[in-house]
């Protein structure tokens, strides 16, 4: 079985049911994992989705805030959920697909703009997020699963435009990216994204702020794909659709992908 999967936070899916439609429509995955959806499920526009084709959704949601949903046109069921750091928020959500692979859709905290947490408490609870993810990736040890989403986090000096002015700026401290590489470890996941395209700059997000986003090219990786090691191998074609971030009223994240051959 050969599969298609993309990771987009949406930032807002009714407001941007439309570009869902587009990416749908133009890059036909056959799974879209979306974070911040920012609405309850039973408000989910999936009537749009279903018409093109995704019959089968897996969806936590809130009023406003956070929000994960998986749109698949292949069958899967609902696997659950996890409210790491008890936070009460809609931030995770699997769903399996019939030849057994659990997809798990994480949209992480952002952390706040001060990266301590004695002074800034979200920054706190990210960090407390990360932890409780790595200590049941430990506990459960997953097998032939795939994980995607907003993780807020730029892991590597090519993550980031500048790896020494984003020291000391939330998503790519020091100890933010410590905890990102425990959590991986700790699972046994791989980077789907970095296996496929191991060299050079790579991002995902870029600032709403910057006048001209393309032209500055301050960004970010912060959208990642990964996968145990059982099925690493059977990863390939990551891209990121950084055209999608110009699109009009766009989300400040782009889509990433990858296939699998399972």
């Amino acid at each position: 079985m050969s599969f298609s999967i993309a990771t987009w936070n949406i930032n807002s899916v009714r407001l941007r049911a439309g570009l869902v439609a587009k990416l749908l429509s133009e890059e036909a995955p056959d799974v879209l994992c979306l974070q911040e959806c920012k609405s309850p499920v039973e408000k989910i526009p999936s009537e749009v989705f279903e018409e093109l084709g995704y019959k089968y959704i897996v969806a936590r949601g809130q009023k406003g805030y956070n929000g994960v949903a998986i749109l698949s046109k292949l069958p899967l069921v609902d696997a659950g959920d996890m409210d790491f750091a008890a936070l009460g928020q809609a931030r995770h959500v699997a769903a399996t697909l019939e030849n057994g692979v659990t997809i798990h859709d994480f949209y992480v905290p952002a952390g706040g703009d001060v990266p301590d947490r004695e002074k800034n408490d979200k920054f706190g609870q990210k960090l407390d997020y990360l932890t409780e993810m790595r200590d049941w990736f430990r506990d459960t040890r997953p097998k032939k699963a795939i994980l995607v989403g907003d993780l807020n986090i730029a892991p590597r000096e090519d993550d980031v435009w500048s790896h020494k002015q984003l020291l000391k700026v939330v998503s790519h401290t020091p100890v933010e990216v410590d905890h990102l590489g425990t959590t991986q470890e700790a699972g046994g996941w791989i980077d789907i994204t970095r296996q496929d395209i191991p060299d050079g700059q790579l991002y995902s997000w870029w600032s709403y702020r910057a006048r001209d986003w393309d032209a500055a090219d301050k960004g970010r990786r912060l959208d990642h794909i990964w996968a145990t090691g059982d099925i690493a191998s059977a990863g390939h074609g990551s891209r990121v659709l950084r055209a999608a971030r110009g699109w009009e009223q766009p989300s400040d994240h782009a889509p990433v992908f990858a296939s699998f051959d399972l």
